[in-house]
């Protein structure tokens, strides 16, 4: 019985303990957390656990009415996995697949029972195969064979055609987590102009490095992606800045939760719509839309076209990373000035008698 005080003591203080812990504003960290712990489940899984290849954009080269008979027949399968379309010949089937502007096509030729798939395995080798699948039942249901000529090999090092993918979401991570330390370290919100161009600075130097290290270390060191190296470096850099800028923005708007809205945009929402494990066509329409609007995904449309397809058509995905550089760092100087100016406007001012 004697010790039935002391216990309650005890009690009392590890309740005190709990409450002064649990703040309000822990909770609605806690609680943010748990939020984007259950959209990152959601995301990935809802764009990533049923690909199904739809509208792909699909030449046809043939004479005139075979074409349009072939053209008919592809767009009747069922699901319409293909966007059919006549190309004049088998060369410019070949140019607008290295211009990324179809992803695959049929070359018939009625004076024999064999047609022509040619794909690009270096824009995602699921992609590839999906339609050496899809265009193989439709001919074998016409008594056809198919030969397949990848034009666009992926590298034998560069397994799945994923290397893209993996080296953009490492400059991506680069970017929001320097931005990230920065805060942690220095406070989430920069104190003035100055300090928020410091910050911009630094994330500009990292971004630079961070360019250079990971295009060495796919090309030359392991081999996994050809291409240029310096174009490799230079959208490096800019997809860490922008990424990086954008995060810095967010904190300098939202303070501490914008580190969890870099993770929403970037994380959640962008590396399941990138086109990484699964090339845009076969993910859901949801995925498909928002994905060449983020980072990740305008990333590694440009990496593939840097490594794969001579560069072409990344125009629209530099375009976009770009924009998110520019307005992360006008946001990030913005939210710092008026940062500022609010601060001075409530600093306490002196009475007029004691003034000079």
């Amino acid at each position: 019985m004697s010790h039935t005080p002391v216990t309650a003591s005890r009690s009392g203080s590890f309740l005190r303990e709990v409450k002064d812990a649990v703040t309000p504003r822990a909770t609605l960290l806690v609680l943010g957390v748990l939020a984007l712990q259950l959209l990152f489940i959601a995301s990935y899984v809802g764009a990533l656990h049923d690909p199904r290849p739809k509208d792909v954009p699909f030449g046809v080269v043939a004479p005139e009415n075979a074409a349009e008979q072939a053209v008919a027949r592809l767009e009747r399968l069922p699901g319409a996995p293909l966007d059919p379309r006549t190309v004049a010949d088998a060369a410019s089937a070949r140019q607008q697949i290295m211009d990324r502007e179809i992803d695959g096509a049929l070359i018939v030729d009625p004076r024999s029972r064999t047609d022509t798939l040619l794909v690009a395995s270096g824009g995602g080798t699921v992609l590839a195969t999906t339609l050496e699948a899809i265009v193989g039942r439709a001919d074998k249901a016409e008594g056809r064979a198919v030969r397949v000529v990848d034009v666009a090999p992926a590298s034998r090092h560069d397994f799945d055609g994923l290397s893209s993918f993996y080296l953009v979401v490492g400059w991506c991570v680069g970017g929001y987590l320097c931005a990230s330390i920065l805060a942690i370290s220095t406070g989430a919100r920069p104190a003035n102009l100055r300090r928020a161009a410091i910050r911009l600075i630094v994330m500009a130097l990292v971004a630079i490095v961070g360019g250079l290290g990971g295009a060495v270390i796919v090309g030359p060191i392991l081999g996994a992606l050809p291409g240029s190296v310096v174009d490799l470096w230079g959208l490096g850099a800019l997809i860490t800045f922008a990424v990086g800028a954008a995060t810095l923005a967010l904190q300098g708007l939202f303070g501490i939760v914008g580190i969890g809205l870099a993770i929403l945009l970037v994380v959640v929402a962008g590396n399941p719509s990138a086109g990484g494990a699964f090339p845009l066509p076969l993910l859901p329409p949801f995925w498909r839309a928002i994905g060449p609007a983020l980072p990740p995904g305008a990333g590694t449309w440009a990496a593939r076209s840097v490594a794969y397809f001579k560069g072409n058509d990344q125009t629209l995905s530099l375009l976009v990373l770009w924009a998110w550089a520019v307005a992360g760092t006008a946001i990030t100087l913005l939210a710092a000035v008026l940062r500022g100016r609010r601060r001075e406007t409530e600093l306490p001012t002196r009475p007029p008698a004691e003034a000079g």
